[in-house]
């Protein structure tokens, strides 16, 4: 009986059908790639996509990454020295990942034998998404936290007021006194008309008691 050509059939978990291809970055603390470089070669990659960003930008800051991304076909194998060279952060790495196996594309690292094409791989990234999963939720529950905590001591998120309840009724008070002018609260509180007005509204010209008739 023939066998199935590769086309007809999808890629095996343990049996990549594609190319192997190279991502190098530099680092902080090494700017050669030639070790990297080295690495790669024997591990079979026919392209190697170098990058000279020593930062951790996230993958979608890095123009050498996205280049290799969009030329990564199904059944393809995206290879890296290390673990930190393809992901700044662990969110960063894990969001990689998902996006390599929904298009079904193998990821190896070759320092920590990492294969995602066995199923020692796929499972050792399970582990690593449900601790990504569980620091976004720590995460998220901090900044819940802090919100709640802020508000009970009577402070919202976002931008500070310009003027403090306190600061309003000052300026109501001294706008009330037909003497005292606009600008002159203006000074006194720091701010500019539009933001006086924003607090305590259009103020409307009075004249002084002693300028009445009797």
């Amino acid at each position: 009986m023939a066998k199935a050509s590769p086309k007809s059939q999808a890629p095996s978990k343990s049996t990549p059908t594609g190319l192997l291809l190279g991502y190098a970055r530099v680092s902080k603390d090494d700017q050669n790639l030639d070790l990297q470089r080295d690495a790669l070669t024997a591990a079979g990659c026919s392209e190697i996509y170098s990058e000279k960003q020593s930062r951790a930008l996230k993958s979608t800051e890095r123009d050498e990454l996205r280049n290799l991304l969009r030329a990564l076909r199904p059944g393809d194998t995206l290879v890296v020295w290390k673990l930190d060279r393809l992901g700044g952060n662990l969110i960063d790495l894990i969001t990689l990942s998902e996006d390599l196996a929904r298009r079904g594309i193998h990821f190896r690292s070759i320092t920590e034998s990492i294969d995602t094409s066995t199923v020692t791989g796929v499972l050792f990234f399970h582990f690593i998404s449900a601790i990504a999963q569980f620091e976004r939720g720590r995460l998220i529950e901090r900044t819940h936290a802090g919100l709640t905590a802020a508000r009970a001591r009577g402070r919202k998120g976002g931008r500070p007021k310009a003027l403090t309840p306190k600061q309003i009724r000052e300026a109501k008070a001294l706008l009330a006194d037909p003497e005292i002018t606009v600008k002159d609260v203006c000074e006194k509180l720091g701010v500019s008309r539009t933001t006086l007005y924003k607090y305590v509204g259009t103020v409307a010209p009075q004249r002084s008691p002693s300028k009445q008739s009797g």
